[in-house]
């Protein structure tokens, strides 16, 4: 009986070992890779840190017709002094989507943000506002969209 409680005890340790999560990558990114030169006291050395740099930060689609997609991609560019790196991009609405650089944004280098609006069921004048939430100072950047959505027949 003994034995059958030991090979019952070591397999279960060994499927408990087995489910952990060794080495895989959940979509963190390593504190380590984070630096961070803000301190409690509220001293910033701005001059270490990340910034982004716009062409634009508003894209308006003018009329653009009941349930088409429309997509627009805003390029930065990292004029800071270290690692751009991008949380996410919480968007205003299900309507919008967005994708972006998903690895860090060196000094000098380029990104990019992508906003998709969904025009379905969406008549009128829209106006979408998606948050970049970045390690910079302020961590926050706003981008946003417009259209007119009409019907076909109003084209």
């Amino acid at each position: 009986m003994q034995k059958g409680q030991f090979f019952l005890s070591v397999l279960l340790l060994l499927i408990s070992i087995s489910s952990c999560k060794n080495g895989e990558d959940d979509g963190n990114l390593p504190s380590d890779l984070i630096e961070n030169p803000n301190t409690a006291n509220g001293n910033v050395n701005s001059n270490q840190l990340p910034k982004f740099e716009f062409k634009y930060t508003e894209h308006d689609f003018g009329k653009i017709v009941d349930g088409v997609k429309v997509s627009f991609t805003f390029k930065f560019k990292n004029v800071g002094n270290s690692d751009l790196i991008i949380n996410q991009v919480k968007t205003s609405c299900g309507c919008t989507a967005s994708t972006f650089t998903k690895t860090p944004v060196k000094p000098g280098e380029f990104g990019l943000i992508q906003l998709t609006f969904d025009s379905s069921h969406r008549k009128g004048y829209n106006n979408k506002v998606a948050t970049v939430v970045a390690n910079t100072q302020p961590n926050t950047q706003i981008l946003k969209i417009t259209s007119m959505v009409v019907g076909p027949e109003e084209l």
